[in-house]
């Protein structure tokens, strides 16, 4: 039997709402745009910026928490775009989010321990400019996924890998953590080793967790094949362990990447839980203006 008409009428008119679903989510994404963008650092040949987004009618006279987002991309690509939307919200609700530019190895040819330098410096920077971008510099928080997540929880984490030539008296630790499957464990069972090798101590932020370490709030999809379950529950029992507050959200059945802008219910979840997570540090008031239900529960 061969479809009638008006099945197929149906069929086109589901394709095309899909289709204008998708062109919605695109045009969405193309109008997040940093306030603006200025450079915190100069290394070699690269020219690296922080794009930053203001709350409406930010002033610098004003002392706002803030963020620093690092991309995901295997310390090997990747963009900064992939945090405009976690920014361009964050802003909405009173903060200035920035999303880092760093080095990576297909573009400048570097190692994840560059990386890690980099994102030092940019939390560095921030603080030291705190006064000139309205910024409170006691309360800073590092983010990222993936790879980016490793940079922010290396910068609350590992002593070493400062970058030469910078003021040290002023700290690049940030004060709390937002971390979107991240990269914790560059131990030999761990990713990463293979880049890292022996070193791996130097830069692995499970094995640098101290009672100094930043509160930390964690997102990891259960069918994560980078990052397994197991990584996440050690990090959060050692981060107990050192007294530190350490908070894990768990999402069956998902795989690395997942909460991307884009990617269904996982985004608007781990938003609206990160917006709590900063709410119970100071950094935002009132209730989220993301929709949270019916996301996972925290283990604590």
């Amino acid at each position: 039997m061969f479809p009638t008409r008006p099945f197929l009428l149906s069929v086109a008119v589901l394709l095309i709402l899909g289709q204008l679903t998708c062109d919605v989510h695109a045009q969405k994404k193309a109008h997040f745009a940093p306030t603006k963008k200025t450079f915190y650092k100069k290394v070699g040949d690269a020219t690296l910026q922080l794009h930053i987004f203001e709350p409406k009618n930010h002033k610098a006279s004003e002392a706002r928490p803030a963020i620093v987002f690092f991309f995901g991309g295997g310390w090997t690509g990747g963009s900064p775009s992939q945090f405009y939307p976690h920014c361009d919200y964050l802003a909405s609700r009173g903060m200035v989010a920035i999303s880092a530019e760093y080095r990576v190895k297909k573009s400048h040819g570097t190692t994840p321990f560059d990386c890690v330098r980099d994102g030092k410096s940019a939390i560095r920077w921030v603080r030291a400019h705190a006064k000139e971008l309205g910024i409170d510099p006691n309360h800073i928080a590092a983010g990222g996924g993936s790879a980016g997540g490793h940079v922010a929880a290396a910068t609350g984490t590992v002593p070493a890998l400062e970058q030469d030539g910078e003021d040290k008296s002023v700290s690049c630790k940030p004060n709390a953590l937002a971390l979107f499957n991240p990269v914790y464990d560059n131990g030999p069972q761990g990713y990463g080793y293979d880049r890292v090798k022996e070193h791996y101590k130097d830069i692995s932020p499970m094995h640098n967790i101290t009672k100094d370490t930043p509160p930390a709030i964690v997102f990891l999809g259960t069918k994560d094949s980078l990052i397994p379950v197991a990584t996440g529950k050690s990090f959060q029992a050692k981060m107990k362990e050192a007294g530190c507050r350490s908070e894990l959200m768990l999402f069956e059945g998902q795989p690395h990447g997942f909460f991307n802008y884009g990617r269904g219910d996982a985004y608007r979840h781990t938003v609206s839980a990160m917006d709590e997570f900063l709410q119970s540090l100071g950094y935002l008031e009132g209730k989220p203006t993301i929709d949270g239900s019916g996301r996972p529960e925290l283990l604590k």
